[in-house]
């Protein structure tokens, strides 16, 4: 006689996911704002707006984003508290670019296998990130995909909502000739051409997650691991206390490209590469695998996670203002008219130094 199967039997612990809610409340309870309505496990999480009346025309901004193969090396090294730093900063730093402060955000997590304390971790890094970044946490959703995912396998997900007044709203309508290009330097490879990199570093060459690496100054792993810095509450600060008419989250696609999103069509962008120096983590993916200039530019952040088109004579306050949130800044480039044939660009001259 055959007996009856079960949710658990094809792979789903309805206990364990219970389990991983259990532990993750604590840190969900710490990435609150006074706007937060209740707590974690009902079926939405709600947030006050009655805040939103003091705005005269505010503007809802919102972004979704994961964060890549990433990922695959939290899993390699069996360390997931810092993944969740990644999902926050891809998020909320694509918000402040228009000026807008975050408010709140969800994360979806799918695993092949629940592991409560696996789980747990995850969220803290996400919890920790959005007490750095000063929006709330306000739900989830973690789903166990047996048969789709391995049983270690995940991946991890999100959305944000944040709010900027329309007469505050920056962007390419804002930004003058002569204004400046502010970099500001990342933290590594963030988490974008994780695909690259990976393919370089360790199918190609062999290299191994735990080697130390004389020029990194760590392991390669540890390297590869770096939490994305997160900008918002520097730019949110950027934004009030100078005149900045634009800024642009260097992603994927790199710093060109991602510039060239904010950038009319009257005027184009000179960047001088010898304004810093490469990081060894990008010169290593470049000599390991013999990758152009133009193709690790077009990839990777190459060392500025984040720029601002501000007015010149702000430029030493914008840098001041950034150094005190532990940021390092400096003038990248300048806003100038477009060349005959078309505007918008971005150029980059020069050698790193």
């Amino acid at each position: 006689m055959t007996t009856g199967s079960s949710y658990e039997d094809a792979g789903v612990s309805i206990e364990a996911g219970d389990r991983a809610v259990e532990l993750m409340k604590v840190w969900v309870d710490k990435a609150r704002r006074p706007e937060m309505v209740g707590g974690i496990g009902g079926f939405a999480g709600l947030f006050d707006a009655s805040a939103l009346k003091a705005y005269d025309r505010p503007l809802l901004a919102s972004s979704a984003d994961g964060v890549g193969t990433k990922v695959a090396i939290a899993q390699a090294m069996d360390k997931h508290d810092t993944i969740g730093f990644d999902l926050v900063g891809m998020l909320v730093d694509d918000l402040v670019v228009c000026g807008a402060e975050p408010l709140f955000l969800t994360d979806y997590i799918a695993t092949g296998r629940v592991v409560p304390e696996r789980i747990a971790a995850i969220v803290k890094g996400i919890a920790e990130a959005c007490v750095v970044a000063g929006c709330a946490l306000v739900g989830g959703e973690t789903a166990e995909h047996p048969g789709l995912l391995g049983p270690d396998d995940y991946d991890v997900a999100g959305s944000t909502t944040g709010v900027v007044e329309a007469g505050q709203l920056l962007g390419p309508g804002r930004v003058r000739p002569d204004d400046v290009v502010v970099a500001m330097a990342s933290s590594g490879l963030h988490a974008n051409g994780y695909s690259l990199v990976r393919h370089v570093l360790l199918q190609q060459a062999g290299r191994q997650l735990d080697e130390h690496v004389d020029d990194l100054g760590r392991t390669l792993g540890e390297e590869l691991l770096e939490p994305t810095r997160i900008y918002a509450r520097a730019c949110l600060d950027l934004a009030r206390d100078t005149t900045t008419h634009a800024m642009s989250h260097i992603t994927g696609g790199g710093l060109a490209a991602n510039l060239e999103r904010v950038l009319p069509v009257e005027l184009d962008v000179v960047l001088d590469r010898s304004s810093w120096s490469l990081p060894p983590v990008f010169g290593l993916v470049a000599e390991t695998g013999g990758v152009a200039r133009d193709d690790l530019e077009r990839t990777l952040n190459c060392g500025v996670g984040m720029v601002s088109l501000t007015a010149a004579d702000d430029a030493d306050r914008a840098i001041a203002l950034l150094a005190g949130h532990g940021i390092e800044a400096w003038v990248a480039g300048t806003v100038v008219p477009a060349e005959p044939g078309g505007g918008g660009r971005v150029r980059l001259v020069g050698h790193h130094r």
